[in-house]
């Protein structure tokens, strides 16, 4: 029998979930516990609107979110702001979101449009998808009143509606966000997600079909997946797949993120990663303020993006996100005539 001085260790897991703990205790935050072997629950709820005006990086846009809550538990993730603690346990369904948008959509103000992102706080192919489907019937709706859109995704789940993305080609983008290709990261930074390579495996059959397909390596994480090797991995398979478009940005530490990242840093053993991180990289001091958002130092973050540009560019790939449509005239009931002469304003054009 083993004495306790002869104990051994705790196992990976049992220690991550002592660390999980710990920190949920220590810090009184709910949302830190990303990490559960438990399914989340689902639940249903009615929206009032579904279209809402957003603004990332420079560009204007609209955005639609079916679902509220993500079960992907990337431990990096921007939406889990306080006003959703139950973000990775509790997935809410926007039923009547496909019904909320062609009624936004009919009695839309302007005869123009602009592009509209599925979805910018969630991941519209999450597994709930496959149990409410309202995706796809956003999408339908959008395609019906000819509005483009592009989608960031995680998921394989997306490959459902190949044929679906397939026939608006020329007025839609689809961006998987890949952070790594490293499968130890992975199950501990976004554990609910796929592997790297079988996601590329679903983007090339999109590549192939004529879509335009787009990469986004965000967030790039210091000490985790900046190294040059990791980069190319990312880079090659991109190329591989046939994927048109590469782009990426370094994490931004927020107060919940922060606390999730010093767990991330231990479990992989990141030696001296939370000093490094507070003094280095990001500069600050604890405690970070609600809200108050941190980003790299400057000449770190140069370096790294410029390495990535290079490579993408070796590629023959683009190291940008498209141009979108700005003003497209909405085909609505109160303007069936949008395009004269049935012709359509083509997103691709415009990249």
């Amino acid at each position: 029998m083993t004495s306790v001085a002869e104990a051994p260790p705790p196992s990976p897991s049992k220690r991550f979930q002592f660390l999980i703990i710990a920190t949920s205790i220590i810090n009184g935050i709910v949302m830190n516990t990303w990490h559960s072997k438990d399914s989340p629950v689902f639940e249903t709820k009615n929206s009032k609107s579904i279209v809402h005006p957003f603004i990332v990086k420079g560009h204007r846009g609209l955005t639609i979110n079916p679902y509220q809550g993500c079960q992907h538990r990337c431990g990096y993730c921007y939406a889990t702001y306080e006003w959703s603690p139950e973000f990775y346990d509790k997935i809410y369904a926007k039923s009547n979101a496909p019904e909320v948008l062609e009624s936004q959509l009919k009695s839309w103000k302007s005869d123009t449009i602009e592009p509209v992102m599925v979805s910018s706080a969630t991941d519209a192919y999450q597994p709930a998808e496959l149990k409410y489907g309202l995706t796809r019937k956003c999408i339908e709706i959008l395609q019906k009143y000819n509005v483009p859109y592009y989608v960031f995704t995680k998921s394989k789940i997306i490959e459902r509606d190949l044929q679906l993305h397939q026939k608006y080609k020329d007025d839609c983008f689809l961006v998987w966000s890949i952070t790594t290709t490293d499968e130890k990261i992975r199950r501990v930074i976004e554990p609910g997600t796929p592997p790297a390579h079988s996601m590329f495996k679903v983007i090339k059959k999109f590549a192939d079909a004529g879509v335009c397909c787009g990469v986004s390596i965000d967030p790039i994480l210091p000490f985790i997946s900046d190294s040059p090797d990791h980069v190319q991995e990312i880079v090659d398979s991109c190329y591989d797949a046939g994927v048109a478009y590469v782009f990426g940005a370094l994490l931004r530490l927020r107060s919940d993120i922060w606390e999730r990242v010093k767990i991330i840093l231990e479990l992989l053993h990141i030696e001296n990663g939370i000093d490094q991180y507070k003094n280095v990289i990001y500069q600050f001091k604890e405690p970070l303020k609600p809200w108050f958002n941190v980003g790299a130092n400057k000449s770190y973050e140069t370096s790294v993006l410029q390495r990535l540009k290079e490579k993408v560019l070796e590629k023959g790939m683009i190291f940008d996100f498209p141009d979108l449509i700005r003003n497209v005239r909405l085909n609505s009931n109160k303007n069936p005539s949008a395009y004269p002469g049935g012709e359509q304003a083509i997103l691709l054009s415009y990249m």
